[in-house]
């Protein structure tokens, strides 16, 4: 991983990241206020040879006592220091146990005795810490008493007293908020890391190149509003969906630049991913464009187009494909612009075999030599081979993957299964993207106040136009049944039908 997939990373999980940093800072705050008060005192004795005060022999008792602080400083902790001190105070405490609440130190190079107690009650520790430094005294008196009689060579005196403090020593608020804020912050961090490793769900861009360099054709982002208004005329012609599939339109004109054909077939690689939408507002989008379209409906097990357009699917490619009726009686116009569908008609007992048959593959070339641009929205690729069958009678293939929803193994497998049977991948569609964030996907757009500012070559410059009809009215009362007649292709359009 780089910089640039760490920043990724935090951009993705950065509520992961802020909510368990927050924890950390509650549990810390929490802890500090739980928790009883402890109060800390100190007390400093020093330690000094009993000598006659000439240099050489004031040399040798700073040696002495150096050397000997440490071991005093260790018997500081031991039941012969502690136990006349709780004796003295009448402690109900054993002198292990008071062992865990003293201290004792000294400094480099120093004859520094220093000894701390901690307690709950200020006055109690400064008890303890002076009464712990008196024994201490005469248990060093008493150890270091030659045996042959006379005073002990050593003498420790206290040179800083006990006293009870007046703020507790622990707890720290300060130290425990900081540490739970780093506790917090590493934990998700570690759960970030943890959950993007194993997360093997194509969620942008970055995720799309770890599988394939297909080209990425164009993005789409998520809008609530898609699933009740999920066609391009029914979107605002200045909106982020509105431009992307005109983006989309662009890179694909592009891409098929150098194809076989003018067929191209829109597929994805598990049932949710959006290709049926992507497919009709790729038509749609097209014919805006001012070329005649066909729009297929190759679904024959959940066609969808029918639905999204307000068009009657009873008499469609199926019922072409058996030459029940001619390709020229099937196709049904709508909008204002040229595009022309083509349902999926009835749901037969065997998709495959009619896709990958003969009367499919002239059906195609008849309708290319006839439109400008066939989109066919295809069956997914995983759960049946009716998209893998096709894919051989067109000139390309888009791929749509569903963003969040798709796993990169299933992308796998759809690439493969499109590679095994020669099919031309034009490219992949991200669908459904984030509109903010690591994923994000966008675009440059006009505004609709944008509009309204011309550039410097003003005289140049033209506004795109929609149709009125487009723009105003929702897309069923344009064309449904029960309020438009039903019309006939251009008599150039079925003339050349019927010649082919």
């Amino acid at each position: 991983m780089d910089l640039r997939d760490y920043l990724r990373l935090l951009r993705r999980n950065w509520i992961t990241i802020v909510a368990a940093a927050l924890t950390g800072l509650l549990v810390g705050g929490v802890a500090s206020v739980l928790s009883k008060p402890v109060y800390t005192s100190d007390t400093q004795l020093f330690v000094a040879i009993q000598s006659s005060g000439s240099v050489q022999e004031l040399q040798q008792g700073n040696t002495f006592s150096q050397a000997r602080v440490q071991s005093y400083v260790k018997t500081v902790s031991s039941p012969i220091v502690l136990q006349p001190a709780i004796d003295a105070l009448g402690l109900n405490v054993s002198a292990e146990d008071l062992a865990l609440r003293v201290k004792a130190s000294t400094e480099v190079n120093t004859v520094l005795i220093n000894i701390s107690v901690a307690d709950q009650s200020p006055v109690q520790a400064a008890a303890i810490a002076q009464a712990v430094a008196n024994s201490l005294i005469q248990v060093v008196e008493s150890l270091e008493k030659p045996k042959t009689g006379g005073s002990s060579p050593v003498g420790l005196s206290i040179i800083k007293p006990a006293i009870a403090p007046a703020i507790p020593s622990a707890p720290n608020t300060r130290v425990n908020l900081a540490l739970g804020l780093l506790i917090g912050l590493a934990l998700g961090i570690g759960a970030s890391v943890l959950r993007t490793t194993l997360d093997n769900r194509i969620r942008g861009e970055a995720d799309l190149r770890r599988v394939t360099d297909a080209p990425l054709l164009g993005g789409i982002a998520f809008d609530l509003e898609a699933g009740k208004h999920p066609l391009l005329t029914d979107t605002p012609p200045q909106s982020p969906r509105a431009e992307s599939f005109r983006q989309l339109r662009t890179n694909l004109q592009f891409a098929s630049v150098a194809g076989h054909g003018k067929t191209v077939l829109v597929t994805s690689s598990v049932p949710g991913e959006g290709k049926s939408t992507t497919a009709t507002n790729l038509a749609i989008a097209l014919a805006q464009a001012g070329q005649t379209v066909c729009l297929v409906d190759a679904d024959l097990r959940r066609p969808m187009v029918n639905e999204y357009l307000g068009l009657d699917r009873n008499a469609g490619l199926t019922t072409a494909l058996v030459g029940v009726a001619d390709l020229d009686d099937l196709l049904q116009p709508w909008g204002t612009d040229s595009l022309y569908v083509l349902t999926s008609g009835r749901v037969p007992p065997n998709p495959s075999e009619l896709l990958g048959s003969n009367e499919m593959r002239h059906l195609i070339s008849r309708l290319e030599q006839v439109f400008d641009s066939v989109i066919i929205d295809a069956p997914p690729l995983l759960p049946v081979t009716d998209a893998a069958v096709l894919s051989q009678h067109v000139g390309g293939v888009v791929v749509v993957v569903g963003s969040q929803k798709l796993r990169t193994q299933d992308l796998e497998k759809s690439l493969a299964a499109l590679n095994l049977v020669g099919s031309n991948v034009l490219g992949i569609v991200l669908n459904q993207l984030p509109a903010k964030g690591a994923d994000a996907y966008s675009y440059a757009y006009y505004s609709h106040e944008d509009l309204h500012q011309k550039p410097s070559n003003a005289a140049d410059w033209q506004p795109t136009s929609y149709p009125a009809t487009a723009q105003s009215e929702s897309l069923r009362d344009v064309t449904s049944p029960s309020t438009q007649p039903a019309q006939r292709p251009r008599s150039v359009l079925g003339e050349r039908l019927r010649q082919q």
